[in-house]
């Protein structure tokens, strides 16, 4: 019988212990701080930024927000970061996704100090993930291994497809699999065949950014189908990168869109923010 994984319920679980290290560092002498910066109006992204916000108060971390206009310099974003960088009351920093289009992306990212890039992007993280050595692990990528392993699937030996193969969520992911010792194949835009290939997947982690691209043809009987895709349609309604309704049945395990990897996603932020913390003790 098909269950539905609730990330919900599992974002508020982790919580709950996330909390409980943040009061015991605090009783060490140790506070937890996440910087977040946000430019322009991308209204997305300002209800991403409010969750994190949130999230922070309900851990116990304390969140600083600094906002900027569409039209802010790199400079003035570069110059804040370099200053984040120094604040030993700062552990992690997160700067909002999608920037301005006139802003580099790739270089405000870059100046991030690495051991507070909490979101696990820096090419130093992305490499000690590819080693299998990480110290802080991309958050979506993160909340999807544990979103697997709540169902109580062992994935060592399972065949994964990941479906996408973007730096954020694609490869990390894909990476994650083959260290829990999955056998790994990832499927993308050139990928021939891909009925074929995800038919055959214990387990299908979906991220290519296609409303209900995943048919109930393309999925394993009693696969764990993580559905990563968050899409906006016409109508307004949100629908993941799998066609719920028609696979559902077809699944041992599947996430909802929403409500599935989303929430997970923002714990894992938090816990991230908090293992940095963890490290001054050491």
């Amino acid at each position: 019988m098909m269950q539905i994984i609730d990330g919900k319920a599992l974002s508020e679980e982790i919580k709950g212990q996330l909390k409980e290290k943040v009061l015991s560092l605090n009783e060490k002498g140790v506070s937890v701080g996440l910087a977040v910066i946000l430019a322009g109006e991308d209204a997305g992204s300002k209800v991403y930024v409010r969750n994190k916000i949130k999230s922070c108060a309900d851990v116990g971390i304390k969140s600083y927000q600094f906002t900027y206009p569409a039209d802010v310099t790199e400079k003035e974003i570069i110059d804040k970061i370099e200053e984040l960088n120094k604040d030993t009351d700062i552990d992690g920093i997160l700067v909002q996704l999608p920037l301005p289009k006139h802003l580099n992306t790739a270089k405000i990212l870059s100046t991030i100090d690495v051991k507070k890039d909490v979101d696990g992007f820096s090419v130093y993280q992305a490499g000690k993930l590819f080693l299998g050595t990480p110290e802080i692990i991309s958050c979506t990528p993160k909340g999807v291994i544990r979103l697997v392993k709540s169902t109580g699937t062992e994935i060592a030996g399972k065949n994964a497809v990941v479906i996408g193969r973007s730096n954020i969520v694609g490869k990390p992911a894909a990476q994650l699999l083959m260290q829990n010792n999955a056998t790994v194949t990832v499927c993308h835009s050139k990928t021939k065949n891909i009925k074929e290939i995800t038919s055959k997947a214990d387990i299908l982690v979906v991220a290519i950014g296609i409303p209900n691209y995943v048919t109930a043809d393309m999925v394993k009987e009693g696969a764990v189908v993580i559905d990563v895709g968050i899409n906006r349609l016409e109508t307004g309604k949100l629908a993941g990168d799998v066609d719920f309704e028609n696979v559902k049945d077809k699944c041992s395990f599947i996430t909802p869109v929403p409500g599935g990897v989303g929430p997970m996603t923002v714990t894992m932020l938090m816990e991230n923010t908090i293992e940095v913390a963890e490290r001054k003790l050491l």
